[in-house]
């Protein structure tokens, strides 16, 4: 724990206890608040025949490039309602630059 604590700048455990609860909380908010918009397009797995193994992955590639960004932008709202926006906004502001999308991000002032 004290790896990890140091890793991402954390000064207490109970910091540590908060950000793994936002972390877990998410995924499964993710999950059920992507339902119904995947029932909106009407994007469900019958619409993908089993005949064939492609059937099957491109369904749940679909699903699963939908629910991203809903776990990303509740990711920042989770961790603003539990005190943790700083860490979780610099958490995303990393992943986006990693995925490429940090031109749409604001430059980093330098200390």
């Amino acid at each position: 724990m004290k790896k990890l604590k140091e890793r991402w700048g954390i000064k207490t455990n109970f910091q540590l206890v908060i950000i793994f609860f936002v972390f877990s909380i998410t995924g499964s908010s993710a999950v059920f608040a992507a339902k119904p918009f995947l029932s909106f397009i009407h994007l469900n797995r019958e619409q993908f025949p089993d005949a064939f193994f492609w059937g099957g992955l491109l369904y749940y590639l679909l699903r699963i490039s939908i629910i991203f960004p809903i776990y990303q932008i509740l990711l920042v709202c989770f961790g603003w309602l539990f005190g943790q926006f700083k860490f979780f906004w610099g958490f995303e502001k990393k992943m986006l630059r990693r995925l490429g999308l940090g031109r749409f991000l604001p430059e980093e002032e330098e200390n």
